[in-house]
């Protein structure tokens, strides 16, 4: 088993908090020395609670999936011979009620633009290897929601 540790840490600063209008300003650290801001999404709670400029949960998750299966694509791609120049992916979350009545991300759609030197793989060689990302990917594996991928 691999563990994982993340440190989010959130102060008051002696703002007033019983009348929910606190700032969800936060800070998220890694175990490799790096410290994000994060915050509620301003979707969720309105600015100024919210910072706009920081990351939210629901960015990271879908940050997190694009991430994942990226990193799971390069890798098959090298194996199989391919060599990519570039990734980029323009990923989306969707945010609505799930089957179970609870609001939840409910679709990420992962939207990768690639570009390879040399050899091109047919259509039918790329979407093997998103199959194959998808399949090894820890994040979608560990998501309720669906993760599609969508050629750009």
């Amino acid at each position: 088993m691999k563990q994982f540790d993340a440190r989010v840490a959130w102060q008051r600063a002696g703002q007033p908090f019983l009348d929910q209008r606190y700032s969800r300003a936060h800070a998220w650290s890694f175990d490799g020395g790096l410290t994000v801001p994060a915050s509620s999404s301003p979707l969720s709670v309105p600015v100024p609670m919210s910072d706009p400029a920081a990351v939210d949960p629901e960015e990271a998750v879908v940050a997190a999936a694009s991430s994942c299966h990226m990193l799971f694509f390069l890798s098959l791609a090298a194996q199989e011979g391919y060599v990519v120049d570039s990734y980029e992916d323009q990923a989306i979350g969707l945010l609505d009620v799930g089957p179970d009545g609870r609001a939840a991300l409910v679709r990420i759609e992962l939207r990768p633009a690639i570009r390879f030197a040399g050899r091109q793989p047919e259509a039918e060689a790329l979407a093997r290897l998103h199959h194959a990302a998808h399949e090894k990917c820890y994040v979608a594996n560990s998501l309720k929601c669906a993760v599609v991928v969508k050629e750009a």
